[in-house]
This record gives C-alpha cells, sequence and structure tokens, in this order.
C-alpha cells in the first residue's frame, strides 16, 4: 500500500518560472485545436455522423475540437459492453486497479500544466481555479486508490468460536457517470476513478461544455495501463442519450453532478424497475446549493468581506459551493456591504488565458442568458452596489454583481444562479441569520465569521449544511481534509473525498464457515 496520503501543492505563481511553464503549455495546446474526438466503446474509436464543436467561453468564435456525439444506439451498446467488461475488471485484485490510479496521478502530475491549460481553454478558467482544478484531480487519484486497498481488504468483525467469518466489499456493475462542466477535471475524474477502482466498469457521459478535458483524461487513464473497455467515452446530448443510459436494465448505479432539477429526475427514473433489471440502481448525486456566509455583528469584518468576495466571485461564481447569500447582522450590515463592494470592484474581468485575471467568462451562451434574467430581476428585487454589465461581444462575460436589501425569500435569495452575482441580505440578528441561511430547498455549503464561542457553538448546531466552515471562505474543500457533499435538495450527502465514498459504488458480502 502508498504511504499515508497528502493533497498535492499549488503552484505559485508569482514565480516566473511556473508563469512560463503555464504560458507555453497555452501555445502548446494550440496545436491540438480543430482535433476530432471519438466515441470510445469497446476500446474502438467510433466517429458517427453527428458531430459537434467545443467552444473557447472567452473567445466563443473559437473551435477547440470536434466531438462526436452518441445515438441511442450508441449509448445502449455502451452500457452492454461495459456489462460485458465487468466479468474481467471485477476479479482484478484491488491493489492493481489503486495502483493503475496512482500511475494516472503520475502522469497527470507531470502534465499538470497541460490540463490546466485545457481547462482555461474549454472551461474559462483562470489560472488559478485551473491549477487548483488539476490538484484536486490528483488528489482524488491518490486518495481513492488508498480508500480502495482499505475497503477491499477483510473487515473487522466480531469473532465467536467454532465459525470463521470474513466480511469484504465487491463491485456493483455497470455505472453510469455524468459529471458537471464546473470542475470538467477534479469532479469528472474522482466520479470516473471512483467508480473504477472499486471495481465497476464506467459509461462517461462528459459535460457538454468540456468534452475534450474528459477525453484527455481517458487516455490518460489508458495510458496508466487501465483496459480500454472499462471506461466507455460517449459525449452527448442528454435529451438524446440520458434516459437510454440511465433506464438500461444493466445500469447498476448513477453517478450524477449537477442541477436539481435534472438530478431529482434521474432519481425518479432510476427508481423504476425495467424488464429483466435484477437489482434496485443506485444514485448518488450532488445536486447544488444556495450557500451563505453569515456574518456577526463581532467578526472580523476585513476577514469576512474578504471571504465573500473570493466565494462568490472565484470562477465567475460558478461552483455549487459559491457564496450567493452575504447574511450580515443589522448593525455591521452597511459597513460589510461597503467593504465587499470595494473590493469587488478591484477585481479584473478579462481573458482567463491572461495571467491576473480574476474573474473569467461564464460557461456558454444559455449561462449567461440566464443570469441576464437574473441581474434584471435582481435590480428591482433589491440596491444595486456594483456590476451588473454584461458583454458576449467575443465571450460571455458578466460583471461581479452585488445586490444589497434583497429580501429573503426573492427569487434571487432562493434560486441557484450559478453566476457572478452576490444577494445581501439584512438580519436583525444572530438567530435571524441563521433562519434566513436555512430556508432555502439547499443544503451544500455555509460560513460564519464570529468571534463569539458561544454563536459558532449555535451555529454548529443549527446552521443545516453538508459543509459548514467558520472564520474562512465556504469554497475550497480539499479531498481528505473537508469531505464534500451536502443535505436536503443538495444531494445524497456522498462525501466526496472522504472515507465514506467507495461505499457507495461497493456492497458488503459475509461469508460465514462452521469450522
Amino acid at each position: 500500500m502508498m504511504g499515508p496520503f497528502s493533497n498535492e501543492p499549488m503552484t505559485d505563481f508569482s514565480q516566473a518560472d511556473n508563469r512560463r511553464l503555464l504560458e507555453t503549455a497555452l501555445d502548446d495546446i494550440k496545436r491540438s485545436y480543430g482535433q476530432l474526438y471519438p466515441l470510445l466503446i469497446g476500446g474502438r474509436e467510433i466517429v458517427p455522423e453527428n458531430l459537434k464543436h467545443s467552444i473557447n467561453p472567452a473567445r466563443h468564435g473559437e473551435a477547440l475540437g470536434v466531438v462526436a456525439q452518441a445515438d441511442r444506439k450508441r449509448a445502449a451498446e455502451a452500457v452492454d459492453i461495459a456489462a460485458a467488461a465487468f466479468e474481467h475488471w471485477k476479479r482484478v485484485e484491488p491493489a492493481a486497479r489503486a495502483r493503475t490510479l496512482y500511475k494516472a496521478a503520475a502522469l497527470l502530475r507531470r502534465r499538470k500544466h497541460e490540463f490546466s491549460a485545457w481547462l482555461v481553454a474549454e472551461a474559462g478558467k483562470t489560472w488559478v481555479e485551473a491549477d487548483v482544478d488539476t490538484a484536486e484531480a490528483i488528489d482524488f487519484l491518490e486518495y481513492y486508490g488508498r480508500e480502495a486497498e482499505r475497503l477491499c481488504a477483510p473487515q473487522p468483525l466480531v469473532r465467536i468460536p467454532g465459525e470463521d467469518n470474513e466480511w469484504t466489499y465487491v463491485p456493483l456493475g455497470v455505472g453510469i457517470v455524468i459529471p458537471p462542466w464546473n470542475f470538467p477535471l477534479a469532479i469528472m475524474a474522482g466520479m470516473t476513478a471512483s467508480a473504477v477502482v472499486a471495481g465497476n466498469t464506467v459509461v462517461l457521459k462528459p459535460a457538454s461544455a468540456t468534452p475534450i478535458i474528459a477525453a484527455r483524461f481517458v487516455r490518460l487513464m489508458h495510458e496508466a495501463g487501465l483496459p480500454e473497455d472499462v471506461i466507455q467515452f460517449v459525449p452527448g446530448s442528454g435529451g438524446e442519450i440520458g434516459d437510454v443510459l440511465i433506464d438500461h436494465p444493466l445500469t447498476r448505479f448513477v453517478s450524477f453532478t449537477g442541477s436539481m432539477e435534472v438530478g431529482l429526475r434521474i432519481v425518479e427514473r432510476a427508481a423504476r424497475l425495467q424488464p429483466g433489471q435484477r437489482w434496485i440502481k443506485r444514485v448518488i448525486a450532488e445536486l447544488g446549493g444556495k450557500d451563505a456566509i453569515v456574518v456577526d455583528r463581532d467578526a472580523d469584518l476585513v476577514a469576512a468581506s474578504q471571504g465573500i468576495v473570493q466565494s462568490a466571485f472565484g470562477y465567475a461564481g460558478q461552483k455549487c459551493s459559491a457564496c450567493s447569500r452575504a447574511i450580515i447582522h443589522a448593525d455591521v450590515y452597511e459597513e460589510v456591504t461597503e467593504r465587499i463592494t470595494a473590493l469587488t470592484k478591484r477585481l479584473t474581468i478579462g481573458d482567463p488565458a491572461l495571467h491576473g485575471t480574476d474573474v473569467g467568462p461564464v460557461i456558454d451562451r444559455a449561462a449567461y442568458n440566464k443570469i441576464r434574467q437574473y441581474v434584471t430581476a435582481g435590480k428591482l428585487q433589491g440596491r444595486l452596489l456594483s456590476g451588473g454589465g454584461m458583454d458576449d461581444g467575443a465571450g460571455y462575460f458578466v460583471e461581479p454583481t452585488i445586490i444589497a436589501d434583497v429580501d429573503s425569500h426573492a427569487s434571487l435569495a432562493q434560486d441557484e444562479i450559478f453566476g457572478p452575482v452576490l444577494a445581501c441580505i439584512r438580519a436583525d440578528d444572530f438567530g435571524h441569520a441563521l433562519a434566513i441561511a436555512n430556508d432555502t430547498p439547499y443544503g451544500l455549503t455555509g460560513s460564519v465569521y464570529s468571534n463569539r464561542r458561544e454563536r459558532l457553538e449555535l451555529a454548529r448546531d443549527l446552521f443545516h449544511v453538508g459543509n459548514l466552515y467558520f472564520n474562512r471562505k465556504c469554497t475550497g474543500a480539499l479531498v481528505g481534509v473537508h469531505p464534500f457533499g451536502g443535505f436536503n435538495l443538495s444531494g445524497t450527502d456522498s462525501k466526496a473525498g472522504g472515507p465514506d465514498y467507495l461505499i457507495q459504488f461497493m456492497q458488503g458480502k459475509v461469508v460465514s464457515e462452521r469450522m
């Protein structure tokens, strides 16, 4: 077994040598622009008639590559082939499966800046955000490899005379993996690798906005020694192939990260028993949030303001953990809103390929139009403090927007916008602030800034989210340090990057022998 897990360090871009490495990578990947990315089913490259360009969101006139699109027939074929591959992959020793992940982590570490460059180009991430995404992908590979070795060993049981009893975990079967576009390397890699290292085979339907990153990760897994029929790569429209993948009687589980609406539909469809199906399908889901940072009157207001701005506008607010509500004690409301407005106005908006950019584009036209509707509505629901401007001339750019005096039941305070829009809400007292924080359908992350121990302990008890932070921002969960997953309609609280995660892709088997 490998040594103890430790998180991959982030790149220090204040160092000129590190800046040159990423600049070189950004230039190098341009030589691959326009490449064709076929389906990969059973190790075979398949190029159907339907193709789609992947677009740079910072320059929507720039096509990065051409990606094959699976139809219903190819989707069903992918599940069938994954089911056949499961029969040999499940018999591979867990330690050998783990070694494949360790090798993939080593390869990814060597090519860190290359993958970060693709994250800048295809996902519109700034240098820092791209580097964090790549580092987290490495962490997932390293962490889940160790977890597989731990969980696949015989588990401890109470011993009784005259019997030999053994409890082990065995894999489930074929998993459908549907990752999001906002962490197109880290979350996609974590969802895929966790299922594979547990002994399952995977049908990977990458996010439609970021399929090239997924295609390159699958190739990296093959380079690491993963048999080519263990992961089927089937990009395609969710409306075209989603139901086929979920409904297929040989599908054993669905791992999904995305919107609440789509996730609930997956849960509903997966619950239906299909002809020939011999199990209850599992759904592992993370469905977003409407995350709040609560600021007490006794808090460090400088730190709180910095945490709000970092959490709200990092990656243009396109994180499920992003702060979209700042709930501020009335006694310090004006001071905090003034501070966060001043900090926000200092942010640099522009091309994420340029070092020093703080806020890049939103992901695509649909996101841009949705955010525009909420900004328009928000100006009627509150007082615009900063931002509100939008420009889609070259890319999909939205100014970081702060709207104050928002009612806690307004759409701006209730709906997941998934963009750089922050609602500021005034709370009468600390108890009122916690009540507002809990008053949404979601329960993913939250943060409290306070210097009073009794307030923090009250929040520990009453603030109902899966990941709660004190006196720090509500984004930036680390694998192994902050297992990540939410309550209520934020998902199944699957706690990615934690010691319970792999169990969801396995089932316990007990064998007892009379001696």
